[in-house]
């Protein structure tokens, strides 16, 4: 029997917390935040994890739209960063060195000859501070963690902290800010894998996605460059299914995992993703204040990492990471995007807006 959505009665919602495991000296917790519509969202302080995430589908049946695991262990095994937050810096630096300020700065290779989301022991691996607290629209939780100088081989000491509220109109607001001591680089994001059919129905290719963007980044080759979409199989301006076009990228084993360039103003909110999935019905709208957008849809997947009674194979998932450009700091004219000096503060604001076919809400 499929779980309905149950109202808590009280317009603040709920938040409980309960024991995840332990780092070290380190308490894991889970905490389950629960809004007045039944929606529920499920984080770890380890990473600042969403581990899981039940909407409701066109009949008001709850079902789990993230992929990632019921114990801690697995996520200590896991190469995938599921539903975590990664950084210092998200994405890809080329050959893992820049330079800043005169300065040169060697970073750990974790991904060939690249240094990805921060490294062998980026922020999805730290133990965050969490203080959970409740709103009139909705469970809040606050989560900050400290990276100290070196830490990664990254200068300064970066405090970060992260905001995830569960609103009552079926919104999962995140919040991230981050403040230095040194001149330092910084691009956050949310990592989040999701299947809008439930996180165990296997394939996600069926979803459709539409994005506002004209251009993506170019990884390969010569960073630096964006190409229009229009007439390649990048282009999503018109609601397509995620897996229509894989064949004409003429890989091997295709997939997605590229930067959209974002159009509209810096720092504004604005809409830059829906996706919808016939089966259930189920919508998701994306807002963002950055500049980019990843969509990857998990082709790196292969069976191996088994969560909350599924395998997750090729294409089980997808992600849509609103981000700064990959590759930024060591492209001339992108690589202010990703420093942040004394003073300043990095803010980076995302919503992902649940819904059913016909724009109702989703809880």
């Amino acid at each position: 029997m499929q779980q309905k959505a149950v109202l808590t009665g009280d317009r603040r919602g709920t938040i409980a917390r309960d024991a995840f495991g332990r780092i070290g000296a380190h308490d894991v917790c889970l905490y389950t935040m629960t809004n007045a519509e039944g929606c529920v969202v499920k984080i770890s302080n380890y990473g600042a994890t969403v581990t899981e995430l039940h909407v409701p589908d066109r009949f008001g049946n709850l079902a789990d739209v993230v992929l990632g695991f019921e114990t801690l262990e697995q996520y200590l095994e896991s190469s995938a960063y599921f539903g975590a937050i990664v950084g210092r810096v998200a994405n890809r630096i080329r050959d893992g060195v820049f330079e800043l300020d005169g300065r040169s700065y060697e970073l750990g290779r974790n991904d060939g000859r690249n240094h990805l989301h921060g490294g062998f022991s980026g922020f999805d691996k730290a133990v965050w501070g969490a203080m959970p607290t409740r709103s009139l629209n909705g469970p809040i939780l606050e989560l900050v963690h400290v990276s100290r100088a070196g830490d990664q081989g990254y200068p300064g000491t970066l405090t970060a902290h992260v905001t995830y509220h569960l609103t009552n109109d079926a919104q999962l607001l995140v919040d991230i800010e981050a403040t230095t001591d040194a001149p330092t680089l910084v691009n956050l994001a949310q990592h989040s894998y999701f299947n809008l059919a439930g996180h165990g129905s296997g394939s996600a290719l069926g979803h459709e996605l539409w994005l506002h963007s004209q251009e993506y980044t170019v990884s390969e080759g010569d960073p630096g460059i964006s190409k229009p979409v229009e007439g390649t199989p990048f282009d999503f301006t018109r609601p397509k299914t995620i897996g229509r076009d894989l064949a004409l990228l003429g890989e091997q084993s295709p997939g997605y995992d590229h930067n959209y360039v974002v159009p509209g103003a810096p720092a504004e909110m604005r809409e830059v993703a829906r996706v919808r999935e016939p089966k259930s019905g189920r919508t998701l709208l994306v807002e963002s204040d950055q500049p980019g957008l990843q969509l990857y849809c998990g082709s790196f997947l292969d069976g191996r990492d088994q969560g909350k009674g599924a395998r997750y194979e090729r294409y089980s998932g997808f992600c849509l990471e609103t981000q700064k450009f990959p590759y930024a700091i060591n492209v001339p004219t992108w690589r202010q995007q990703v420093i942040l000096r004394p003073g300043a503060t990095y803010r980076h604001r995302m919503a992902y807006r649940f819904a059913v076919d016909g724009g109702a809400s989703g809880c």
